[in-house]
């Protein structure tokens, strides 16, 4: 295993050759590690063919187990879907940088990918599939953006990309603010890629039902109303997020227990790796 230290220096590395570039995606570090790959840890063109991308974007500040639940699901998902057989599902953890000339707080980004990548470990030592996880980058804020991109330098040919997100991110979606031609530029996203929403039952977004006739409404006439189209709605998936006495996870809990250096606390907030670096680092304490 890197060392922390080596592995930040080689992402700060990575950083900079992207900014520097024409690049507005890019994928800086492939997991597992091959027993026949270069010393020097470097991105790795998919083996076989991908049919499934899933993309788990976020600013991993830091990356929590909600995370790690959400990314496995849906691996396994696809998993069933083949037949067991993995479908050439693949998982790209993004990271957009497009502020990266401001120094991100209260995690570096090169802090942010070393995370990334105990995280992919963590997920990888849980699953049985032999599924790669890709480390990406990208300069683009919006989802249509980002899928555009990766469909044209991503070296993953046609595969249909799903997007894990929560339901709050599904709202800001479907939001015709964030568009100038919600329809021409919401289309070619929604047909090249999926939305898998892990619903999330709190005050502010109301319950399952509640979301669920959020759904119902965009295909009854919401999506049309806002300049969009009615059959969107099909490429939207629900599912439920934390299962019976998982603990509410959230990036804002984690911070204030890593200020608290509250160990004991962080066990049901981060997984292992992920958890040693937070606490052996000191991340978050101020």
């Amino acid at each position: 295993m890197s060392s922390r230290k080596s592995l930040v220096e080689l992402f700060n590395r990575s950083l900079t050759a992207f900014q520097t570039s024409n690049d507005a995606f890019r994928v800086v570090y492939t997991l597992p590690r091959l027993a026949d790959s270069p010393s020097s840890p470097a991105p790795r063109q998919p083996r076989q063919k991908v049919d499934s991308l899933v993309v788990l974007d976020s600013s991993f500040n830091p990356p929590t187990l909600a995370h790690l639940r959400m990314a496995k699901s849906a691996l396994r998902e696809r998993n069933i879907a083949s037949g067991g057989g993995g479908g050439g599902a693949r998982l790209l953890l993004l990271l957009a940088v497009n502020n990266a000339d401001k120094k991100p707080k209260p995690a570096s980004f090169g802090e942010r990918l070393g995370m990334m990548h105990d995280f992919a470990e963590d997920l990888l030592e849980e699953e049985e599939n032999g599924v790669e996880v890709d480390l990406g980058l990208t300069t683009r804020p919006y989802f249509h953006e980002k899928s555009s991109v990766i469909a044209e330098q991503g070296g993953y040919g046609g595969a249909e990309q799903i997007y894990l997100v929560g339901f709050d991110t599904l709202i800001r979606i479907f939001d015709g603010k964030y568009y100038d031609d919600m329809g021409a530029e919401l289309g070619p996203f929604l047909g090249r890629s999926r939305v898998r929403v892990t619903m999330r039952i709190d005050d502010a977004w109301g319950d399952e039902e509640e979301q669920e006739k959020y759904l119902e409404g965009l295909r009854e006439g919401g999506l049309e109303a806002v300049g969009g189209r009615a059959e969107w709605a099909e490429r939207v998936e629900m599912v439920r997020g934390r299962g019976q006495g998982e603990e509410v996870v959230s990036s804002t809990r984690v911070r204030e227990a890593a200020a608290r250096g509250d160990g004991e606390g962080l066990k049901g907030l981060l997984s292992a790796r992920v958890r040693d670096w937070v606490l052996e680092e000191g991340l978050y304490r101020e």
